[in-house]
């Protein structure tokens, strides 16, 4: 489920960008900032094995919203993070359908303007 939600967003993405003429820099947030957001997840998986400090939820979860869950996404399920916690699961899928609408709603012809 969470690999077809990645090609989903891909191909919502390249529909944004060559439809609506989505700048490149938009991409390479999204990438940055789910590159972070893999490097976060790995930290607290590691953390938690060896008994440290943790990232808290609320951290992982803001940097899913802001454009990081593609990362997470990933980490996830290569990392075996997070996914059988559901109180955390259902709380991350919410910030993937804000960040995603939030995504299509500044994409579209007649949005403000993405610097």
């Amino acid at each position: 489920m969470s690999y077809l939600l990645l090609l989903l967003f891909a191909a919502v993405y390249a529909f944004a960008s060559f439809a609506w003429d989505l700048p490149l820099l938009v991409g390479g947030a999204y990438l940055a900032i789910s590159l972070g957001c893999f490097v976060a997840y790995a930290i607290d998986k590691s953390a938690a094995k060896n008994g440290n400090w943790r990232t808290p939820e609320s951290t992982l979860l803001l940097l899913g919203l802001v454009g990081g869950w593609p990362g997470a996404v990933l980490a996830q399920n290569w990392l075996r993070h997070k996914t059988s916690k559901q109180s955390f699961q259902w709380k991350f899928y919410l910030t993937v359908v804000l960040n995603l609408g939030l995504f299509l709603y500044l994409s579209r012809p007649g949005a403000a303007p993405i610097p």
